[in-house]
Formats: structure tokens, C-alpha cells, sequence
């Protein structure tokens, strides 16, 4: 595309999307010119805050629109392919809220339709853009850590479970809209940035386990309907010798987990708190590093901060032709992979391989 203003579109003005708004209002390159949502008074009123004239609560009247260049999807999990593949096939590039899809079958619907139309698929990892990510990378792509081996992928909340703990709408922990719970809500963020720092290897076995224990209030489990993991757990095997163990929370009786990590033969990295372990001889040394200072190089020496420091902003940057769009979607479709292959061993009681996962996996795609 050309360095001019990029023009966008959102489908869905809810509590996600309102986050995006605020985003692309400071953008100067981007500009958001049409809204849509199945409800009259929430996108009339997003559309009023942001100044933005063209606001229906039909989707197709958005994207059908020729002066839009990009659409984003802020919808629940299950609208992901449905909403995403009408825009890509409607001639728009597409930015689209994680998980990816309900489904990894899904998922690679989205993808394949991206790369048939020739339309570029963008998936909101936030996590891949932090200044931990960015360091850890830095680490891992200088041989610091020498062979890379095992990492482990951590999300932490004590009692933050959607709705029943106080916040939130019960979409949310409904299978139905958002196919999955702690995994697709928290998971796929801290999943996603290791398959990100070890540069997406291909996944061959998965094994794991989901629970739903913690006492949550009748009244709002009766109202919800509850019916999704709030504990994930998974161990995965990739080509090679690399491996990765996951535990993700929205509830446990627990104070916190120790930090995502990966380890190699010369050294280590924790992302949360973000420490460097390594060895000089007999010398065993934890590196504390100034994220602070780096993230100032990295705006003003290195240059690319409004490019790679954020989500929208690098996507924005991307279909400008600044910078190469970096590979969001073939990340998560690894989740979504690795995901879904945790829900099948739960289902099935054992270790799944990669052909099980993709045969097992299907559309959970909601009619829009």
C-alpha cells in the first residue's frame, strides 16, 4: 500500500474495541472512519466519541465500503473467521482480535483466505511487542542462551475469572461465543510470545489437562451459564529436541507463578521479572537489565519504537509498506493449535499428536 493515511474500520464496539478506538486516535496515520455493532446505541455512541460519521449496525454495509482500507474485529471468538473472512473477501486488509478463531480449524480458514485474496491477516498479540519480548529476542537471537531447549509459558490470576468474579459480560465464559476460557482468554498472549521467541517450531505432540474447581457465586454461575476452564495445563513437544510445559489461571488458590521463561546450554531468560542467568566458569550470574533505557535506544538509536513497540501501531506501519508485517497469524495458529490439542488430551485422556489435533479440530464459527 502507499505511506498515506491508512483508513479504517471496526466490527464490534464493545469493551475491546473501545481500547482499539483509543489507540488509533493517536495515530496520526491512522484514521478510523466507519463503526459497526449489532446494537444501535453502542455504536451510534462510540461513533459520536470518535468523531466518526458512518456508523450501522450491519456489518456488510462497513465492509463494502471503497474507502475503507483495513477492517478491525473486535468480536467474541466464535465471529472471529465469519467476520474476518467477509472483509478479506470484501477486498480489505484485516486486523483481528486474539484467539484467532474458536477453532484451529477456523484459523486456518482465516489464513488461507488472507493469502488467496492476497490481503494481509494481522492477529492482536500484545505481548510480542513488550519491552521483556523484545530484550528476551535480543538475548536468544545473539546466542546468549546457546541451544535453546525447553520454555515455559505461566498467566496468573487468583480469582479473575470473566463475570463470576466481578467483570466482564458472561459471553465471556460461554462456549458458545468464546469456545474456550482461561486458554483462549490469557493463554494465548503468554503461548504465543514463547512460539514468537523460539521462532514458531512446528508442534508434533501435546499433552494436558483443564479444571474447573474454584467455588465461583451460584447466582452468577447460574446466570453465565459457566461452562469453560478457568486452570489450563499442557506439555508440547516440537520437531527436535524443544519442548514447552503451560500453566495459565483465571482462578487458583495461589499467591503467583514464577514468570515465562526459556532455557538453553549457555544461558537463560525469565520475561516476568525479566532476568539473564548464565555462568562464567564457576560463577553462576543473574543479570538484572535496564528495559527502561533499552526501550529509549530502541525509539531513538535503533529508530523503529513507533513500529515495533505496539500492536496497532506496527500493523498500521505494515500496510504503509514501513515494515514487514510481522508473522502474527502463523503464531497464532500454533496456539490455536496447541490450545485446542490441551482440549482434546483433557477429552481424550492422553497425548495427542499434531495429525489427531488438526483431523479432531471443528468450526465452531458463529452465523453472523
Amino acid at each position: 500500500m502507499s505511506k498515506g493515511e491508512i483508513r479504517i474500520g471496526i466490527i464490534g464496539c464493545g469493551q475491546i474495541a473501545q481500547h482499539h478506538m483509543a489507540t488509533y486516535s493517536k495515530l496520526s496515520n491512522a484514521k478510523m472512519v466507519g463503526f459497526a455493532d449489532i446494537s444501535e446505541e453502542t455504536v451510534q455512541r462510540s461513533a459520536k466519541e470518535y468523531g466518526v460519521e458512518f456508523a450501522t449496525t450491519n456489518f456488510r454495509e462497513l465492509i463494502a465500503r471503497d474507502d475503507i482500507d483495513a477492517i478491525d474485529v473486535c468480536l467474541h471468538n466464535n465471529f472471529h473467521m465469519p467476520a474476518t473472512v467477509a472483509a478479506l473477501e470484501a477486498g480489505k486488509h484485516v486486523y483481528c482480535e486474539k484467539p484467532m478463531a474458536g477453532s484451529y480449524t477456523d484459523a486456518v480458514t482465516m489464513l488461507e483466505t488472507a493469502k488467496k485474496v492476497g490481503k494481509n491477516l494481522h492477529i492482536q498479540l500484545a505481548t510480542l511487542y513488550s519491552n521483556e519480548t523484545r530484550a528476551a529476542k535480543e538475548l536468544i537471537t545473539d546466542g546468549a542462551l546457546g541451544d535453546v531447549y525447553h520454555a515455559r509459558s505461566t498467566g496468573f490470576r487468583r480469582r479473575g475469572r470473566p463475570y463470576v468474579d466481578g467483570y466482564g459480560t458472561p459471553s465471556f465464559v460461554q462456549k458458545r461465543n468464546s469456545a474456550g476460557g482461561a486458554l483462549y482468554d490469557m493463554g494465548v498472549y503468554h503461548i504465543a510470545r514463547i512460539l514468537y521467541l523460539l521462532d514458531n517450531p512446528t508442534v508434533e505432540r501435546v499433552t494436558g489437562k483443564t479444571y474447573q474447581k474454584v467455588a465461583m457465586d451460584a447466582e452468577r454461575q447460574k446466570i453465565s451459564g459457566y461452562d469453560v476452564e478457568e486452570l489450563g495445563m499442557g506439555f508440547v513437544r516440537f520437531a527436535g529436541e524443544t519442548t514447552l510445559d503451560i500453566i495459565e489461571s483465571w482462578a487458583i488458590h495461589l499467591d503467583s507463578f514464577e514468570g515465562s521463561y526459556v532455557v538453553g546450554s549457555k544461558g537463560g531468560v525469565r520475561l516476568n521479572p525479566f532476568g539473564f542467568f548464565h555462568a562464567d566458569g564457576n560463577l553462576d550470574i543473574n543479570s538484572t537489565v535496564d528495559l527502561g533505557g533499552a526501550r529509549n535506544r530502541w525509539n531513538s538509536v535503533t529508530g523503529d519504537g513507533d513500529v515495533y513497540g505496539e500492536s496497532q501501531a506496527h500493523w498500521v506501519a505494515a500496510l504503509q509498506g514501513r515494515v514487514p508485517l510481522m508473522p502474527t497469524a502463523e503464531i497464532a495458529l500454533n496456539t490455536m493449535l496447541i490450545s485446542e490439542g490441551i482440549y482434546l488430551s483433557q477429552k481424550l485422556n492422553r497425548e495427542v499428536t499434531v495429525d489427531e489435533i488438526k483431523a479432531s479440530s471443528v468450526s465452531t464459527a458463529a452465523t453472523m
